[in-house]
């Protein structure tokens, strides 16, 4: 199933956008035909991923926040109407802003609170949009919003420990880089003069370091280029099916950060499949959205081929094990849930517990990136000493024979 982006007209002539699932843009042309709507636009949801956009990201902890306050709007007898219409207003971000006025819009019409959020998919996830609407469905739309406001805070917690957890390696690169450009810019040059009068032949590290600060300072525009060049590329390879696979792989068999990476994947899975079962969503249907959800490629295609298991009869802790990627704790969690009939509280519990995992992995990776870091630049002051003092001692080595 591939998802696609529509805005459309229904046939009292409102306008009308969302998320559609289907197997080609045939079938999801027909689909929103069926439903009758009046196509303006459909794209891939996935070239408006790979797509560059300017828009600002809402953040899970703003999510967060605006599910707090609407428990406690709607708890003082607020309608649904008056409620956006008063967290709008106070918000600082412009793209959640228009998007709650939006959805005050389509409320004031008749339409759902859930519908509303629909409209603009790329701003309120399909959990906060099911949760909404079993809210609805059942009266209890403030539980909802409780639930909602718990599910996003954590989330933003966990995501928060991931970017800790490679935040220091990125910067130790980031000032090895610029302690070599530096040095290619300012001390290299310095010396090549004094070099070319010894007379003396230079070694293989001073050369490279040589040629090294020559293009640097004179082809500085071609580096750039490079650099560019390679950044799109990546970027561009990632996008298509086979480098989105190549990387998410990458990600789950990396030394040192692979316990991280499978680690959080698992909590999100449980937390997110904990929070829509709680809402009354069926088993299929929440896997499915927990599949949707997953960053990594290899954990998204294994749940959705795990959607399909289970709808033939076969217990989740079965393909889920089969993946070959979650941890053996979280298969046998998942099976005593399944036999005790108690899998919402034990997908809650596997949660916490890979919350506080991520917790020691992110202390173990930041560990094992010290003595790691440390060997990295005395390897780089290695060989600048080397390039810089080997052509003097090299002199000074003549001087003694003769």
């Amino acid at each position: 199933m591939a998802q696609f982006n529509y805005k459309a007209v229904d046939q009292y002539g409102k306008a009308k956008k969302g998320t559609i699932d289907a197997a080609d843009r045939e079938k999801a042309q027909e689909k929103l035909r069926s439903e009758g709507l009046s196509i303006t636009e459909l794209k891939d949801a996935g070239e408006s991923k790979a797509g560059f956009s300017l828009q600002k990201k809402v953040k899970s902890r703003e999510l967060s926040i605006i599910c707090k306050q609407m428990v406690s709007i709607l708890n003082a007898g607020v309608t649904v109407i008056t409620a956006l219409d008063m967290l709008s207003e106070q918000l600082d971000n412009k793209v959640l802003k228009n998007a709650l006025i939006e959805a005050k819009v389509h409320v004031e019409k008749g339409g759902s609170l859930a519908d509303s959020l629909r409209l603009n998919p790329n701003i309120f996830p399909p959990i906060m949009i099911n949760m909404v609407s079993a809210g609805e469905a059942s009266g209890n739309l403030e539980t909802s919003f409780e639930r909602l406001s718990t599910h996003f805070e954590k989330d933003d917690a966990l995501k928060s420990k991931i970017k800790g957890a490679f935040t220091y390696p990125i910067m130790v690169l980031v000032v090895a880089v610029l302690v070599i450009i530096v040095v290619m810019i300012a001390v290299i040059p310095q010396f090549k003069d004094m070099f070319a009068d010894m007379g003396v032949d230079l070694p293989v590290a001073t050369r490279i370091m040589m040629a090294g600060s020559d293009f640097v300072l004179h082809k500085w525009w071609l580096l750039l280029i490079i650099i560019a060049g390679i950044v799109i590329g990546i970027k561009a390879f990632k996008a298509t099916p086979t480098g989105e696979m190549l990387f998410a792989k990458a990600a789950i068999n990396a030394p040192i950060f692979s316990d991280i990476v499978i680690k959080s994947n698992s909590a999100r899975f449980a937390r997110n499949l904990s929070t829509l079962m709680a809402a009354g969503i069926p088993m299929l249907d929440a896997i499915e959205q927990v599949a949707k959800m997953m960053g990594n490629k290899v954990f998204r295609d294994g749940l959705m081929d795990t959607k399909v298991q289970v709808a033939k009869g076969l217990p989740l802790s079965k393909p889920l094990k089969d993946m070959e990627v979650f941890p053996t704790m979280l298969v046998q969690m998942v099976k005593i849930g399944e036999e005790t009939g108690n899998i919402e509280d034990m997908m809650d519990k596997l949660a916490d517990l890979y919350d506080r995992e991520v917790d020691l992995a992110t202390e173990s990776l930041t560990q094992a990136m010290e003595p790691l870091t440390m060997v990295f630049m005395a390897g780089i002051v290695g060989v600048i000493v080397a390039a810089v003092y080997g052509p003097i001692l090299s002199m000074y080595s003549n001087l003694d024979n003769m």
